[in-house]
């Protein structure tokens, strides 16, 4: 019997293995995936983003709790990434240790993975991740992003729901605008809510939501739209969804069941309207497009020699040509 079916058939250690060779890259592992893809596209990923120390382990924690508790519980899947060292390459995957409240449970499964040096806050393989719990019957997915601050609206790519988390006093007011990562925001988590301030920054918060309503329109992505179909995305978020604020103290459970409630309000928006499909789409593309680029730089190196490779590049550090010059050079198989 192969993982693939093991998977589908509720195997926990096979869906251990199998999350183990998609995300080393392993032949057996994307063999896996291709078995696997016709029965994805269920789950409600619902991504977890925002600055360093904003509590984001602890909420997906109390999340995963209070979904399980439910009368009619999902099965709740947890990705969370942790930042790779740029030294050792090691990391310490400390999520597993912050939820502990989760361990014994069934019908939760967690997967700590580190970024592996890739930005944008996500590891190169989370999406791939999220196909084989989808498939394996985890209806919500949480991907937690490492906590890179400006560079994490790449998960706007790979989620259905984002939250943003922010904290009373956490540093520049007007560095969430200077981030951009408002603009991926669907629900604003306002964590940390007993600390001093908390009135203050919701009022900023909700400032830079009214400023963002009538600045350029940015597509679902988190890119500035310029075509039609990224105005209409965006006269269907602002016209239809409000982005809300919810205030939390994950530590203490506080205001999680209204969260939650957020979270699923935002679900059933988004089937109704027909916006779960349009971002379907658009994830599915950014996927393939991301592994064309992939594909294709691996192809091409391939092709070209090492000591080519390093004449061009060396041509670059003495300044003797420009980078634009030197790939197109590389690229048209002529001489720099």
């Amino acid at each position: 019997m192969t993982l693939a079916i093991s998977v589908l058939d509720g195997d926990r250690l096979a869906l251990a293995r199998l999350l183990t060779q998609v995300e080393n890259n392993h032949p057996d592992g994307l063999a896996a995936l291709d078995q696997l893809y016709p029965y994805t596209g269920k789950a409600h990923l619902v991504g977890v983003t925002g600055a360093p120390g904003t509590g984001k382990s602890s909420l997906v924690n109390q999340l995963a709790l209070y979904y399980r508790r439910r009368d009619q519980p999902p099965r709740v899947g947890v990705l969370a990434v942790d930042p790779s060292s740029p030294f050792s390459g090691g990391a310490i995957l400390g999520d597993r240790v912050r939820m502990r409240d989760l361990a014994g449970d069934q019908g939760i499964f967690i997967r700590s993975m580190a970024s592996r040096g890739s930005l944008g806050g996500l590891a190169a393989a989370t999406s791939n991740l999220a196909q084989v719990l989808d498939a394996a019957g985890y209806e919500i997915i949480f991907i937690e992003t490492v906590g890179a601050g400006q560079a994490e609206v790449d998960i706007a790519r790979h989620a259905h729901t984002t939250l943003v988390v922010e904290t009373p006093g956490f540093g520049d007011d007007i560095q969430a605008i200077k981030a951009g990562i408002l603009e991926v925001a669907d629900i604003i988590v306002l964590n940390k809510a007993d600390r001093p301030g908390v009135e203050n920054t919701e009022r900023v918060l909700r400032g830079m939501l009214q400023l963002a309503s009538v600045e350029q329109p940015v597509d679902y992505l988190g890119h500035h739209a310029t075509g039609e179909e990224g105005q209409t995305l965006v006269k269907q978020k602002s016209s239809a969804w409000e982005i809300g604020i919810a205030r939390t103290v994950a530590t203490e459970g506080q205001g999680i069941g209204e969260l939650a409630g957020m979270i699923d309000q935002h679900r059933q928006y988004l089937k109704a309207s027909g916006v779960w499909q349009q971002r379907e789409r658009q994830r599915i593309q950014a996927e393939l497009d991301a592994l064309i680029h992939a594909n294709l730089l691996a192809r091409w190196r391939k092709h070209i020699s090492e000591e080519r490779y390093q004449q061009a590049l060396n041509s670059l550090v003495k300044r003797e040509h420009s980078p634009i010059q030197v790939a197109k050079a590389l690229l048209d198989g002529d001489e720099i």
